[in-house]
Formats: C-alpha cells, sequence, structure tokens
C-alpha cells in the first residue's frame, strides 16, 4: 500500500514523498480503515516548512480524513465493515486527570494521529482506536465530510468563549478555519462578524463566505477599523493566525472587558501587555482541538446546510501526487485542497 511521510525542508528535493508501506493490522478495539479523503492542514504546510512547534520531522501526515471501515479487530463494537467515518486524530492516555474529566484534547499524555504517531490518513490503509470514530451521517458526501474535523475546531472554541449569540465577533485569518468560524459565529447567533485578512484576494473570500466587513490585516489602523465596523468593541475575538502582530490586533479589538480566543497554533512565542490585560479585564483563552459533542454538532451544521462548504475545495489531487497537494495547499492560492483515493483524485 501505499503511504505520504513528509521529511522536511520545502516542497520539493522529496520532501514530501510517497512510500510503499504493509499493511497495519487491526488489533484488539482497533478499526483499519480505508482512506476516501485526507485534507491538507495549515499544521501540514506548517511541519513542512519546519515552523510547526509541536510536529516532528520525518512523520506520517493526514488528520483529518475520512474513509470506509475496511476490519475490525477483536472487541469492536462502534462500527461495522462498510460504514463511512471520520475522526477525532487525537489519541489520548484514558487514564490522566484530564482524561478522567472528559477533556481528553488536553491529555496529560497526548499523542496526535498523522501529527505525531506512527501512522497518518495519507495512506490507503491505516488502524484506528474505535473509540477515535464517528460515522459520517448519509447525506454529507466524501467532499463535505473532509470539513467534519476542521469545522470541530471553531465549534469547540466558540463554546469556549461562551456562546457567540448576540455578540459582535472579530476573526483574524481567512483561511480555511477562519472561514468556517464566521459561519460557524453566524449559525450561532452572532450579531455582526468581521474578519481580517492580508490580502484582498482573502477579504474578498471573507465577504463571500459571510462576514459583514473585512479589513486588511497590515494596516496599522487594523483594530480600530474593526472596532468601526462593528460599531463596538468586539465581544469576542478568534486569532486563528496566532503570532505577535494578530494578539496586539485581537486584544485591541475586545478593549475592554472582552475575550481572545487563540485558535491558531502559534509558531513561536509572543509578549503580552500583563498590565493592560489586568485593568482592562481581559480574558485570553487557548483553544485546542474539539471534543466529541464538536464533533456532532460540527456534523449537524453541515447537514443543515448553516456551513456551507460548497466553494471552499480548490484543489483535489490523487494520493500519489502528495507533494503537488502540499505545493498548492503551502502556495497560498487556494483556501483547502485535498487529498483523494476515490476515483484517481476525483470526488
Amino acid at each position: 500500500m501505499q503511504r505520504v511521510i513528509v521529511s522536511g525542508g520545502g516542497v520539493s528535493g522529496g520532501a514530501v514523498s510517497v512510500v510503499a508501506a504493509e499493511v497495519p493490522r487491526p488489533g484488539p478495539g482497533e478499526v483499519l480503515v480505508r482512506t476516501a479523503v485526507a485534507g491538507v492542514c495549515g499544521s501540514d504546510t506548517h511541519a513542512l516548512a519546519g515552523s510547526h512547534p509541536f510536529i516532528e520531522l520525518p512523520y506520517a501526515p493526514g488528520h483529518e480524513v475520512c474513509g470506509t471501515v475496511e476490519a475490525v479487530g477483536p472487541s469492536v463494537t462502534a462500527v461495522t465493515v462498510g460504514q463511512r467515518v471520520t475522526l477525532e486524530p487525537f489519541l489520548p492516555c484514558w487514564a490522566c486527570k484530564q482524561c478522567r474529566a472528559g477533556r481528553q484534547n488536553i491529555c496529560e499524555r497526548l499523542r496526535f494521529f498523522g501529527c505525531a504517531h506512527d501512522q497518518g490518513g495519507m495512506a490507503d490503509l491505516f488502524t484506528i482506536d474505535q473509540r477515535r470514530l464517528h460515522v459520517i451521517p448519509d447525506g454529507l458526501d466524501w467532499r463535505t465530510a473532509a470539513f467534519i474535523e476542521p469545522l470541530g475546531t471553531p465549534v469547540h472554541a466558540i463554546g469556549l468563549a461562551g456562546g457567540v449569540r448576540d455578540k459582535a465577533v472579530a476573526i483574524l485569518g481567512a483561511g480555511t478555519i477562519g472561514i468556517l468560524m464566521v459561519q460557524a459565529a453566524r449559525a450561532g447567533g452572532a450579531t455582526r462578524v468581521v474578519m481580517t485578512a492580508r490580502s484582498a484576494a482573502s477579504r474578498e473570500r471573507a465577504l463571500s463566505f459571510g462576514a459583514d466587513a473585512a479589513i486588511d490585516a497590515t494596516s496599522p489602523s487594523a483594530a480600530d477599523d474593526v472596532r468601526d465596523a462593528l460599531g463596538e468593541s468586539a465581544d469576542v475575538a478568534f486569532d486563528c493566525v496566532a503570532e505577535q502582530s494578530t494578539s496586539d490586533q485581537a486584544m485591541a479589538m475586545v478593549m475592554k472587558g472582552g475575550t481572545v480566543v487563540v485558535v491558531g497554533v502559534p509558531p513561536a512565542d509572543v509578549t503580552i501587555p500583563l498590565p493592560l490585560i489586568q485593568d482592562a479585564q481581559l480574558r485570553i483563552q487557548g483553544s485546542a482541538t474539539y471534543l466529541p459533542a464538536d464533533f456532532t454538532e460540527a456534523m449537524r451544521l453541515l447537514e443543515s446546510g448553516a456551513v456551507d462548504v460548497s466553494g471552499m475545495v480548490t484543489a483535489v489531487h490523487p494520493l500519489a501526487d502528495a507533494a503537488t497537494a502540499f505545493a498548492d495547499a503551502s502556495s497560498g492560492r487556494h483556501l483547502k485542497v485535498l487529498l483523494s483515493a476515490v476515483g484517481s483524485g476525483r470526488l
């Protein structure tokens, strides 16, 4: 079978390769899944460039993945052969304090399928613990189902913010997560949603997916412009970029008494104005992945059409062309790039 390996350094010179591998066998409680589609995440492109703080190279990528149950190991009761499934890729220990409290996403001994594990979903077949699987509703095709995992991230972030109903919302960054965030915020009852993005094309995209306004993130007055577009300060700012400039802007947008939710994976440390945080009573909230209820809500939003991803996939490549897929995803010209094992790359 085929498996993608990322060995680092860039998108050429063999950094992304497709290698032959043995078909894994499901052990007790494990399921063998045949991949149908896998998304190239921003985490993957950052890891490829050497800028992801938690992924070490080489690694087997593919955590945004959907497929069909091929076989089941002993004691598997959650799914049956032939069912279509997606997965929560983090691999908790199930025994630590956080796991016992139902916060498996921040397990104290967390591993991550497709990021920090010996397998990933960019392969013909893979095995996974049955507890990580969700059955895909019949009403979702593969292309739409590929967004269940990414959409879980905004759903979780909105929950941590205390919801967005009747709130003014700012979203920094108009990549895949930012675009899903604006739609999830709309579905959650936000009164007004304003986004920031660096390029004119990204700002146009933000407007096309439901933002009330899109502000130039490179402008020195970006935070003031967001507040003007909202007509007030933001109750919540979702930072989907998470670097020094967006951290500074987000805190300025929510002055005073607001919440900044850090959604993007920061490439490095940032400094924060602690006196301002204390005096303005700001809340800085980290958001890490998702939980099962977030996947359930993501599927509901996709099934109902409250979140419409029909225009978000801008490139699809077969598994054998993984290097091209990573190059596309790294180029800045695409919103969402998928690898497909269905019909030689067609979905």
